[in-house]
């Protein structure tokens, strides 16, 4: 089991717009590369900041019309806000705020040796790797920059760096790095 980072960021490190727009990742991905099916294939849950659960929300007809369902996931979700925000019928979603580590626990025991998914956003992801959860980051580097928006991963980390795994191309747009990420509360 490994509590994963999957994202798309830009060439200049960003994964949304200031607006949390995503609508500049859409051109460049391959709608035929298995990485994603492959991916959440071996997801049990996913934790999810409030910008990327209301980017759902708003767009779930966008969501339906590519997916199917407005809610494309069977995984239980832990949507990490402060705010009270609707749910989606038939998903299971969870609003949770608080300390990473201790929600951590239950989404292990629901994930079921699964993996568990940081889905975003990238302060999120921070707060996993502060508390020493974060095993991986697997990166998709679009060919685009951005200027501004919200950071791919907010937090200064130089020593010790990250281990790359891997690195593919993914269609014409995006290239895949698969990083393992140094767990010292974990060793």
């Amino acid at each position: 089991m490994k509590t994963q980072y999957f994202t798309a960021t830009s060439l200049d490190g960003f994964i949304a717009t200031e607006d949390n727009s995503i609508d500049w990742l859409f051109p460049l991905g391959d709608v035929n590369d298995p990485s994603y099916p492959n991916f959440i294939a071996q997801v049990g849950a996913l934790a999810m900041g409030s910008s990327t659960y209301e980017w759902m929300l708003r767009n779930a007809e966008k969501v339906k019309d590519d997916t199917g369902s407005a809610w494309p996931y069977t995984q239980p979700t832990w949507v990490f806000t402060h705010r009270h925000l609707p749910l989606i019928p038939g998903a299971d979603i969870r609003l949770v705020h608080g300390d990473v580590q201790t929600i951590h626990a239950d989404m292990v025991l629901a994930a079921a040796d699964k993996n568990i998914w940081i889905v975003g956003g990238g302060d999120l992801a921070g707060q996993f790797y502060d508390a020493g959860l974060l095993d991986e980051a697997i990166l998709q580097i679009a060919s685009v920059t951005l200027g501004k928006g919200k950071p791919l991963f907010p937090r200064r980390v130089t020593n010790p760096p990250w281990k790359l795994l891997s690195v593919r191309q993914v269609g014409s747009g995006l290239a895949e790095l698969h990083y393992q990420l140094p767990n010292t509360l974990r060793q």
